[in-house]
């Protein structure tokens, strides 16, 4: 691939690429990092410099695309193809997420073949293996270790396993100190050993993989290339690498590509945006767009992305004054930003967001264009009740609905047992999930065959539920747990099954001191918190219905076929902030904007920030921030946009906007046929080898070409 010219050769269909987009796709630096805004064009402009390279003679097999899932890579693919790509050169190029990548590196460089844990299930099996070994290797740390196999425990570790490897922070050699390693991990001290027995069993001392679970491929490479610096030159040579996301990198796939970069290498151009690092539980650090990549290739350039596509001008410069950075819009669109607010009373916030739905269906728009946005799981339950009472549908994308959740399946499994009464659980997979949160929230030492076994007999033989109480719950839980367990179902039991719900749970709580059992499962404050928060939700849904503890389980069952009704296409979704980050909404509901709720205490601010600025820019045409109407009970997110501020020069701007007139395409596709390439041709009309068209350059009078014009009928 030659450098020589200062101009583009490769011309995209459909679009004129900006003058940041231009630099982008010709920048004759070997190494490139793009700082982009939200809606930027990240990935398209990513597919210019692609199709540059191709234009100027790089076969495409010397090109590797990297994205971090495999929802991105599939956009990537589309990308190429979008901006004029032929289909049979874009498929050639290498577009891989960066786990699949080590994968293939890996099969090329190992003898055998480990087995491949796909789910958290396989994975599970593996640590309780590991788990039995932690206490026996590590003997002086006995009176620290905190041994526990519910799966609770388990999914805790794994997460924690993930983390350590995503930052390169396990020794499994033993050269760091176990307590301070995982103290500065941020991972409890029986996770940190948990996770060296485990990887131990994972890999041999002769370096063979047993077996690999998500993300171990990514680790295994950076792993190899970290023990063996020469190990780099085992990688395959590409002359032009382009990653998207850049904020999602961490030290194990830096390391990957830091290596990538480091052995020939033509050119590196990656993209990514320092404020939407939201991931620091997985690694993502700002310091490798912000200087890591530049202190290991000084010749690094660092090119702007500024002006967003996704939004108008109004909620462009907001984010600005949110980030104190430049973000400019070109749309002719009016993000409308607007501020309802609620009183101090239950189910208030839930109104308000019911209202923005029917107003957004009122003004003729698609339920399923409207994304009702996060900050914390719990908060769904006030949102699910407003939007059930009122009769709109809708789906969670991926969290499950709060019925699901695993305190609230805790509780419900109490109300079934004291009522003596599991038929009204309607489905066997419901029934299933609620003796796991049984087991969990008792303690129970099950194995995974003895988990699965007991929810199988009980999702067929719903009358099974007490004995597995009196079976196992009372047999072999916790000591402590299952006495505070019987104590509450025998409160239950001692109940008129027509006495309130509320104060029925309430009681069941206090005996089962929830809130400390909560910090007990989940090591995490943050994680207990919502978990807290989610069980006091719960129980005011009940004081709310004014319902009996029989009546409020037939509501249950029947408000769980209403949320998991296959939801019609013109459905709300509703979803975590965390889980959205790529996708984009017509129109973005935030809720309880309040102090103490969002920023969460209990979280980083700055990645608090990064969070809000990842919420706010998925919305195009509308954003709805529902805050409490006392103004100190409001979010300071809220005022840090200085929408007052900005009024005056986003109008300006989107009055400019819309009396811009259309920009030309600056070229004509044609369809040609064969015989007629030569009568084209000599008109002027020019070859474009990589989007494999004929097409009238911008210089020219595209008149004489109207037969041949490719858009026309």
């Amino acid at each position: 691939m030659t450098t020589t010219s200062a101009s583009a050769q490769f011309i995209p269909a459909g679009f004129v690429p900006t003058e940041e987009q231009r630099k982008i796709q010709i920048s004759r630096n070997r190494t490139t990092l793009v700082i982009a805004n939200a809606g930027a064009a990240k990935t398209t402009t990513l597919a210019l410099r692609i199709g540059e390279a191709l234009t100027r003679g790089l076969p495409p097999e010397d090109i590797l695309a990297l994205t971090f899932t495999d929802e991105a890579r599939q956009v990537l693919q589309a990308r190429l193809k979008e901006v004029g790509i032929a289909y049979d050169t874009a498929r050639r190029v290498n577009v891989q997420t960066m786990e699949g990548f080590a994968e293939r590196v890996l099969a090329k460089l190992e003898d055998g073949k480990p087995e491949i844990l796909h789910s958290r299930r396989e994975q599970q099996s593996h640590a309780l293996a590991a788990l039995e070994t932690v206490a026996l290797n590590n003997p002086q740390y006995a009176d620290s270790l905190d041994i526990r196999t519910h799966n609770t425990a388990v999914s805790q570790f794994l997460d924690n396993l993930l983390r350590l490897k995503a930052t390169m922070t396990i020794s499994v050699d033993g050269e760091d100190d176990p307590e301070y390693a995982a103290d500065s991990a941020a991972v409890p001290l029986t996770d940190y050993l948990w996770a060296i027995e485990y990887e131990t069993l994972r890999v041999d001392v002769f370096g063979q993989v047993a077996a690999r679970g998500f993300f171990d491929a990514t680790y295994d490479l950076a792993s190899r290339l970290r023990a063996e610096p020469d190990a780099r030159y085992q990688l395959p040579h590409f002359k032009l690498v382009v990653c998207d996301e850049m904020h999602d990198v961490n030290e194990a796939s830096f390391r990957i590509l830091e290596a990538l970069m480091s052995i020939g290498t033509s050119y590196f151009i990656g993209v990514g945006d320092k404020d939407q690092v939201i991931y620091s539980h997985l690694g993502a650090d700002e310091s490798f767009l912000q200087h890591r990549i530049a202190s290991s290739f000084p010749d690094c350039a660092r090119l702007p992305l500024t002006m967003t596509y996704r939004h108008g001008p109004h909620l462009a410069y907001a984010m600005e004054a949110f980030k104190h950075k430049p973000v400019d819009s070109c749309l002719p669109l009016r993000t409308e930003i607007r501020e309802p607010t609620y009183a101090a009373a239950p189910g208030g916030c839930g109104a308000e967001v019911v209202k923005a739905v029917l107003q957004w269906k009122q003004d003729k728009k698609p339920l399923d264009g409207c994304g009702i946005l996060l900050r914390d799981a719990h908060q769904s339950i006030e949102v699910e009740n407003a939007l059930m009472n009122a009769g709109v549908q809708y789906r969670t994308l991926t969290m499950p609905s709060y019925l699901l959740r695993e305190e609230i399946l805790f509780l419900r499994g109490m109300i079934a047992i004291a009522l003596d009464d599991f038929h009204h659980v309607a489905t066997p997979a419901t029934r299933e999930v609620i003796v796991g949160a049984l087991a969990t929230f008792a303690q129970v030492p099950l194995t995974p065959q003895e988990l699965h076994e007991a929810q199988s007999t009980l999702a067929k033989e719903p009358s099974a539920l007490k004995h597995f109480f009196d079976g196992q719950i009372q047999r072999v839980g916790s000591v402590a747990e299952r006495t505070r367990i019987a104590d509450a179902v025998s409160h239950l039991r001692g109940l008129s099954a027509d006495a309130p719900a509320q104060g029925a749970l309430e009681e069941v709580c206090r005996i089962m001191d929830m809130e400390n059992l909560a910090r007990r499962l989940y090591i995490n404050p943050y994680d207990a918190s919502v978990v807290s928060k989610s069980v006091r939700g719960f129980i005011m849904t009940a004081g709310d219905s004014g319902k009996t503890l029989r009546q409020f389980s037939e509501w249950i069952g029947a408000a769980e076929a209403f949320a998991g009704a296959r939801p019609g296409k013109n459905a709300v979704l509703i979803d975590c902030i965390a889980n959205v980050k790529g996708k984009e909404f017509d129109h973005v509901i935030l809720p309880f904007m309040e102090a103490g709720e969002f920023p969460s205490p209990l979280r980083e601010l700055e990645e608090e920030k990064n969070l809000f600025y990842v919420a706010a820019t998925r919305a195009k045409s509308r954003l709805t921030l529902i805050a409490p109407e006392t103004p100190a009970q409001r979010s300071p997110f809220l005022a840090q946009l200085q929408l007052s501020s900005i009024q005056a020069r986003a109008d300006n701007t989107l009055r400019r906007n819309l009396a811009a007139p259309t920009q030309a395409l600056g070229h004509r596709d044609l369809k040609v046929a064969y015989a007629n390439r030569d009568v084209v041709k000599k008109l002027g009309a020019q070859w474009d080898k990589t989007r494999k068209v004929w097409y009238v350059p911008a210089n020219l009078d595209p008149e004489p070409f109207r037969q041949w014009f490719a858009d026309l009928p």
